[in-house]
């Protein structure tokens, strides 16, 4: 009996495609399931939050398929929880890790919290009326006002874009940098309803990023 089991399951492996085959399917469903699971909110570690969902819209165009809302990013706690989609939020955190993290650095502590001013909202751009309906709408969206530091110093775009030129260098290189990975990027040389905040969506255009 003990030949027989033992023959069997040679013939089994003898069946197989090979080693290297198998081993790539397995490789292939754990990637699957990392990709889908990630240890974090859309599968990306650098994001906590939770999954909501479906989010519908009062209006025809709003509306998200897969929400979520993000509490931090990188371990930054953001001032209020925002509702977006994936891959916004995905977005934000490369903002994050490539840009704002870098650009602040040590300074008075390094980033203790982002300011978040807007997140998804089912409304026309700038709340102009006849106007087509925002990225905010559609949960493409992030408007970020401040950073306020470890040390409890608090960074505006406000107060920072004309301010001191510590501030300015750093406010410009956030604002700049964010251009490319999002397709939108508004700040305060945009127009009057942008003074205060940054304004990113992950908007795609023909022609490339609408940065101003």
């Amino acid at each position: 009996m003990k030949a027989l089991v033992t023959a069997m399951l040679i013939g089994s492996l003898l069946a197989l495609p090979g080693c290297g085959a198998v081993q790539s399917g397995v490789g292939a469903v754990a990637r699957g399931f990392a990709g889908s699971s990630g240890g974090g909110l859309c599968g990306d570690p650098r994001l906590t939050g939770e999954e909501v969902g479906q989010v519908p819209g009062k209006l025809p165009a709003c509306g998200i398929d897969e929400g979520v809302r993000v509490t931090s990013v990188e371990g930054i706690p953001l001032s209020q929880a925002a509702t977006i989609d994936c891959r916004t939020a995905r977005t934000l955190a490369d903002w994050v890790e490539d840009t704002m993290i870098p650009a602040v650095g040590r300074r008075g502590g390094g980033v203790a919290e982002i300011r978040v001013a807007a997140h998804y909202a089912c409304r026309t751009r700038n709340h102009q009326a006849g106007a087509k309906v925002s990225e905010h709408g559609k949960g493409r969206a992030i408007d970020i006002s401040a950073l306020t530091l470890g040390n409890g110093d608090v960074i505006t775009v406000e107060d920072g874009w004309r301010g001191g030129r510590r501030d300015r260098r750093l406010l410009r290189r956030l604002h700049g940098e964010a251009c490319g990975p999002f397709g939108t990027v508004l700040g305060p040389e945009s127009d009057a309803f942008h003074q205060d905040h940054f304004h990113f969506d992950t908007a795609r255009y023909r022609g490339g990023s609408y940065c101003r």
